[in-house]
């Protein structure tokens, strides 16, 4: 017998804290993923009877797939202090200098799209990960020196959607692992809206989080976006959570039943309408789109490659039969 629904009431929160209410703080509420989450903890634990810092880490792959959660995990269960930054922050040598020459000892340092850094940042990030130390150059022409600084023991975890664009070298200095996260099952999505709801206070029907999870785009983060929008929307309706209030406000935020928006559709209408179905550069639909070949390669496609609606040739991107057939409907 399925509980009543009911509309959350509550203090407005500002949505940082909801954001960071809803991110696990416990390995037990970390759903999926479960091998990875068993290769970091045998590296932590292991770390910790050495009375040490575990090998540096790697995680990538798509947004939204936990990837910055594992992070902070990390250093919950290190009991060591977090610092996060981003590959596109570090835009100087001193910028990363400053980072790493202030980190308190046996720090987690965190940098998300790492994959950013210039080639001259991650030469001076080698040794810092390989042996401990900083090379600093002083000085120019035939009177330069070089000045070695040790650093205090510090674990770097790096997250990146675009692995390919890391050098191989720096690839290589995660000696802790290298570990692909992958798109989510309906089923873990489900415990993970079921889990939101329960810490925003919402009581929805089975039908509702089963519906939203098929809409999730198979990843945690847009299943939690679309909640906090769906309790929004029953909120200012002073309406209950039902699978009819869930549908009317998919309508309006323009996400259909598999959860594609109308910049998805309007992907697959160029690739159909202007490129005759492909293959299409990506350039070329980023060109026509307005977008930039990036925002196209790691936002569009991923999950309208999961679909089977396009593939990537080499020559180019084509709708498949399955995508037509979804335009057709």
């Amino acid at each position: 017998m399925s509980r009543p629904p009911i509309v959350a009431s509550a203090t407005p929160t500002p949505p940082v804290e909801v954001d960071a209410a809803l991110r696990p703080s416990h390995w037990d509420d970390y759903v999926g993923q479960k091998q990875i989450k068993a290769n970091v903890r045998i590296a932590i634990d292991a770390a910790k009877k050495r009375g040490g810092m575990p090998e540096h880490i790697l995680f990538y792959g798509p947004p939204g797939v936990g990837k910055t959660t594992l992070a902070y995990l990390v250093a919950a269960t290190l009991e060591s202090p977090l610092k996060s930054t981003s590959g596109v922050a570090i835009e100087r040598a001193g910028d990363l200098a400053a980072i790493l020459t202030n980190l308190d000892p046996n720090t987690v340092l965190f940098i998300d799209e790492i994959h950013r850094l210039s080639h001259k940042i991650e030469e001076l990030l080698y040794p810092a990960l390989e042996s401990g130390h900083l090379d600093i150059i002083l000085g120019k022409g035939p009177s330069a020196r070089t000045v070695e600084l040790a650093l205090p023991p510090f674990t770097l975890v790096g997250a990146t959607t675009r692995v390919s664009m890391l050098s191989g070298p720096l690839r290589s200095r995660f000696g802790g692992g290298t570990f692909q996260l992958d798109f989510y099952s309906d089923d873990d999505l489900r415990d993970i809206i079921s889990r939101s709801a329960g810490l925003l206070g919402l009581n929805a029907p089975r039908e509702v989080i089963e519906n939203i999870a098929g809409r999730s785009r198979a990843t945690p983060r847009v299943a939690n976006s679309l909640l906090k929008r769906v309790r929004d929307f029953s909120e200012v309706h002073e309406r209950p959570i039902t699978l009819p209030l869930l549908e009317e406000a998919c309508r309006l935020f323009g996400i259909d039943e598999l959860g594609l928006t109308k910049d998805d559709r309007r992907y697959l209408e160029m690739l159909r309408e202007s490129f005759h179905g492909g293959p299409a550069g990506v350039r070329a639909l980023a060109a026509a789109l307005h977008e930039d070949p990036d925002t196209i390669e790691s936002v569009y496609e991923p999950y309208l490659l999961r679909l089977g609606f396009i593939e990537r040739s080499l020559r180019g991107r084509v709708l498949t039969d399955k995508g037509r057939a979804y335009l057709a409907r």
